[in-house]
Order: structure tokens, then sequence, then C-alpha cells
């Protein structure tokens, strides 16, 4: 299951609601047939008020399961405290009446949210950058966490449904530029966790706050100290060989999912030429790396250049770079 900032808004809304003493459900996309508005692993938290956060379509089902919970509500019954498997889609009425397209299905797990829910436990797991699978049991609504090695999709049947909460995806940036400006917003709107470096800047710039966490440290060490995480993509916008060329170094012989550098194709071709004269990288790391950085899309402004680079990065995120549309 992809990791997006949004997740953590529905877990962090939900847990709040548990908190507070409210009643509260989480709603997971567990399967799709056909066209679907949202994929598997999408979730939703939602209260006994009606109170909505995340999706798991276009607005439509998030309705008909308010009404549900609000229905239940008002005849004095809650709904069951043991998880529900909804299907949407199912016919062409549905799809038109659920805003489905093409006729797609969607199937969803509804589970009432209580202690041993152990959203807490999760939510922990995810500050710690761990690979999390959650597994729920159907027929109790009993929970267990355990770690795993990477994510996959959700898995459905008869007693048990089992989704992994993958970390969020980080994006270390390397130089404070115009580009870096626009590079950091777009990747903090699409759910990355940003680490904007440049030693060269005795303040952080007013732009990194939030999500973006700003150091003075070696390109270098910063890349070096996340080698292991493979949820990490790296990005060398410096202009500077002495800080983009160390830390490209480190970055691809780490485990990152992508790693680009800023510059023109001769540029390009020289900085190859050093990595592999000067600091022994061999071809298949040197295949990694992406530069210049970015799809081709013509752009000429600092923030058409940060938008091909982000929409590589995501495509390689999501694996997708390289196929044909």
């Amino acid at each position: 299951m992809e990791a997006t900032d949004l997740d953590s808004l529905v877990l962090r809304t939900a847990n709040g609601w548990l908190q507070a003493g409210e009643r509260a459900w989480l709603v997971t996309v567990a399967r799709t047939w056909g066209s679907s508005p949202r994929p598997p692993g999408s979730l939703m938290a939602m209260n006994a008020r009606g109170e909505v956060a995340g999706s798991v379509s276009g607005g439509c089902i998030e309705d008909d399961l308010v009404r549900r919970v609000q229905q239940a509500a008002a005849q004095g019954h809650g709904p069951t405290a043991l998880p529900e498997i909804l299907r949407y889609g199912i016919s062409a009425d549905e799809a038109h009446r659920f805003g489905l397209p093409c006729g797609g299905t969607v199937e969803l797990v509804m589970e009432p949210l209580q202690g041993r829910s152990r959203l807490q436990d999760l939510m922990a797991a995810r500050g710690q950058r761990r690979c999390v699978e959650r597994t729920l049991h159907l027929a109790t609504g009993d929970v267990r966490l355990r770690d795993c090695a990477q994510a996959t999709a959700p898995v459905l049947d008869a007693q048990r449904f089992v989704a992994c909460f993958a970390p969020v995806a980080r994006l270390v940036v390397i130089g404070a530029g115009d580009t870096a400006y626009y590079v950091c917003q777009m990747a903090v709107s699409v759910g990355f966790d940003i680490v904007l470096c440049d030693p060269r800047l005795e303040q952080a710039p007013a732009w990194a706050q939030g999500r973006i966490a700003f150091t003075r440290d070696m390109p270098d060490d910063v890349v070096l100290a996340l080698r292991d995480d493979d949820r990490t993509a790296v990005l060398a916008l410096s202009h500077d060989p002495k800080l983009d060329d160390l830390a490209l170094i480190e970055a691809l012989r780490s485990r990152a999912f992508y790693v680009g550098a800023i510059g023109s194709r001769s540029n390009s071709t020289r900085r190859r030429e050093r990595l592999r004269l000067h600091f022994g990288l061999e071809d298949a790391e040197l295949r990694r790396l992406h530069g210049p950085a970015g799809l081709f899309i013509g752009s000429r402004t600092p923030a058409e250049i940060a938008l091909s680079m982000m929409a590589e990065v995501v495509a390689a995120k999501n694996g997708t770079l390289g196929t044909a549309f």
C-alpha cells in the first residue's frame, strides 16, 4: 500500500475521534475491478456525526457510507461491532448511481474502530519509517501488526484483511536555489517528506518549513545516513560539483529508488565521466543516474524544470518510469 500524507491525516483524524470517545470507522479499498476512482489501499475515516477524512471514491460512495451510519444511529442501534465487506458498482445501474467510471466495481472493508484496532501503534511504526503489515481478523475485529520487508497489495479473504503500510516517500534535495523551491513545494503537495540540504547557507530559506526539513550538513553525509532506505529519492540541484558529486556517489551506491541531477546534456556527460574516472563508479551504478533529471516537456523556467523532475520522481516511485502511457 502506497503511503501518502493523506494516509497520515486519515489515521490521525480517526485516532483523534477515538481518543475523544467518539464512534469512528476506518474504510479501506480492498479490491477493484475495471476502472475505479481510488486504488486498493485507499483510506477513509468517518464518525457518527458524518465527518469524513480521506476518500474511497469520487464522493458518491462516501455519501452512501455516511447515510448508512447515520440511519443506523437514528434507529437507535449502531452498525455492527464487527468489520463489514461492502461492494459498490456491481451492476450498470449501481455504477451510474455511485459515479464509478466504465462500470467499475469496488470492494471495501468497513471497520468499526476501538482500542484493539491499534491505530496508535500503527502511527508510531510509520513515524519510525517501518514497513508494517496490518492484519484485521473479520470474525473478531482483532488486529495484528508485524514488520515486513516491503509493501504489497491488500489481500482479502473470508477470514482476514491484510494491508501493508509503507513509510511516506522521502526526497533529499541538495541545493536551495529557485528550482529547489518549486521542487520542494510540488513534492510536499504529492505527499513526500523533504530533506533540504545546503551547507553554503547560514540559515534555512524562509520557505523551508513544515515538512521541509533543512540541514547544513554535508550532502554526502546526509545521503549516507539514509542509504538503507528504499523509500528515498535524491535530487542534486546545487550546480556545485563539490556538493553534488559526493552526494551522488553515496546515492548511487544506496537503495534510493531514484537518483537525479540537474544540468545540461553536456554537463551530465562530463559528470558521468568524472564519477567513473575519478571515483570509480561502475557502469551499473551510473545507469541509475538520471541526468539531466526530469521528463522532457520543453521546460524553460525553474517551475517547469521542477515539474519535469517531480514527474520523473513520482513515476519512479510508482514503478512506471519508462512505461508508455
